[in-house]
């Protein structure tokens, strides 16, 4: 059904104004940022077509542009709304973190790196960089590498960490073969990483490896 079929009432963009975000189903929300559909494609159906071809929310959300423009009915215009709502969500939640103050909880940092890092086609690695109390001074792109690798230079993180006047660091990779399992590289990185900082007096609380499924913990592996 097209949506200039729909009453007024029940059309998405005045039901998410009348009702809220929560009333409307993820078909809806991406219509209404869609705003229009293509020739013999409602908005509604391109919607409904795009997050079951992307496999959902997730799958939408991790979506290269190249992959996006591929999509018969997805422009230029199409492709940038959903690109840039989705790179909101992410600083809405960095912001979040900076305003809850103290990261208490190691699924704090874990839920914030894993959204920005899960689906990368390469390896990146990245520093949540912490004041004394922990809260978040800054969320900083440290390497990126290869669909294997990314080249980590411990100096290049402890000259960012004195940067940033950091006293704890908590860092963190992906892999882009969804396989969140650590590599004897990753380990002695860690060891390197751990080493290095302790010159400047910063700890390191974690690292993250980020695949499919809930991201790696060495910390909590006993691994630091």
């Amino acid at each position: 059904m097209r949506v200039q079929d729909l009453p007024d009432p029940s059309r998405p963009r005045e039901r998410l104004l009348r009702e809220g975000a929560t009333a409307l189903s993820a078909v809806e929300l991406i219509a209404v940022l869609l705003d229009t559909g293509s020739a013999g494609e409602p908005v509604l159906a391109l919607a409904a077509g795009l997050l079951q071809e992307f496999g959902g929310l997730r799958g939408l959300c991790e979506a290269e542009p190249r992959e996006l423009l591929a999509r018969r009915g997805v422009g230029p215009a199409k492709a940038a709304r959903i690109l840039a709502a989705f790179a909101l969500v992410q600083r809405c939640l960095e912001e979040g973190l900076k305003r809850q103050g103290v990261i208490a909880h190691p699924e704090d940092a874990a839920r914030l790196l894993a959204l920005r890092l899960r689906g990368q086609p390469r390896e990146v690695f990245v520093g949540l960089f912490l004041d004394q109390r922990h809260r978040v001074i800054a969320c900083e792109e440290l390497a990126l590498g290869t669909v294997h690798e990314a080249v980590v230079h411990p100096r290049e993180v402890v000259r960012a960490c004195i940067r940033h006047n950091a006293a704890a660091l908590i860092v963190a990779h992906n892999h882009p073969s969804g396989v969140a399992e650590p590599s004897a590289a990753d380990l002695a990185l860690t060891r390197r990483l751990k080493e290095c900082l302790a010159f400047v007096d910063v700890r390191l609380l974690d690292h993250l490896v980020i695949g499919e499924g809930e991201p790696v913990s060495l910390a909590r592996r006993g691994l630091i």
